[in-house]
């Protein structure tokens, strides 16, 4: 990610070192010269999450240590960002946690994409940014050319309906919604789908695909609802656990996902699933952080 973003802004990739030492911690070293830079640090804090996020740190510190002019992250996956509040008694509200280490690292800034809840942005005592990955996937859906009248966005569960509603009014199509209810802890969540998806194409959208266990509940209840065809789009592919066989075996028959997450080859386990590239959006909005020009107009272009 971080070469293709230096390729479209035409700047060589920086030279740093991430190590470990024999007893497992991790060994950083800024390879050149970086006083009075404007640095950006691409690092999605994904699986492994832990590791990821010291390795974030500790660039952090040594950039300020360096003297950099200023630093900013590029996350382009928040880890810990689902536990943004206290659901239940006695948990902590780790995207909090999290924001606090990084606001104190070193860092002046923070460009991330797509955050699980808006609110997280409060967390940080540092400007963040926060991209939609949606330009990207609007622009891949409309080139498959599928009538408007003949398609439907579908949210998963009533919290994405707003995300569903932006995603519906770019693609000029209307709008459905999951209703997922579970009658006991111990019974299977019931899905209804409020909305006309009979006999149309109906793309589920969601910030991220973890296990894909609510994705695929969602297709089913729409097939069963009468949708003759069943895609998925995402920020995030987080593709964890049984994320591929529960694709492979459900009435999906594509999954769009950004490059915001190293796929470690998931996508080669299964024909449905599409990875495209979000490095051109990140290019333009380090573009305009570094001009100080606005990062809002690049999403009203």
């Amino acid at each position: 990610m971080a070469a293709e973003i230096a390729k479209l802004l035409r700047i060589p990739v920086g030279n740093a070192l991430v190590g470990r030492f024999p007893d497992g911690e991790i060994d950083v070293k800024i390879q050149e010269n970086v006083r009075g830079a404007d640095v950006y640090v691409v690092q999605p804090t994904s699986h492994p999450a832990n590791d990821h996020l010291m390795e974030l740190l500790l660039m952090a510190d040594a950039f300020r240590r360096a003297s950099a002019w200023r630093v900013t992250a590029v996350i382009t996956y928040y880890g810990y960002g689902r536990q943004d509040r206290k659901a239940e008694p006695r948990v902590p509200i780790s995207a909090k946690l999290v924001a606090d280490l990084l606001s104190t690292s070193g860092l002046n800034r923070v460009l991330t994409l797509d955050l699980h809840a808006g609110q997280i942005q409060g967390f940080f005592d540092i400007p963040v940014d926060n991209l939609y990955a949606m330009p990207v996937l609007v622009d891949h859906m409309r080139r498959k050319k599928i009538p408007r009248d003949r398609m439907v966005v579908v949210s998963p569960d009533a919290g994405g309906v707003e995300r569903a509603r932006a995603f519906a009014k770019r693609l000029e199509c209307n709008l459905a919604i999951i209703d997922k209810r579970r009658l006991s802890p111990n019974e299977a969540a019931v899905m209804h789908v409020i909305g006309d998806v009979r006999g149309k194409t109906a793309v589920i959208v969601d910030d991220m695909v973890d296990t894909a266990g609510t994705l695929v509940k969602a297709a089913q209840a729409l097939k069963g609802a009468g949708a003759v065809k069943i895609l998925a789009a995402a920020s995030h592919g987080v593709l964890a656990g049984p994320a591929i066989q529960r694709l492979n075996d459900s009435p999906v028959e594509e999954l769009i996902v950004t490059n915001s997450i190293p796929s470690g080859g998931k996508e080669r386990q299964t024909r449905k699933i599409r990875v495209l590239s979000i490095a051109r959006l990140l290019s333009e909005a380090i573009l305009r952080i570094h001009e100080d020009r606005s990062i809002s107009e690049l999403f009203r272009k």
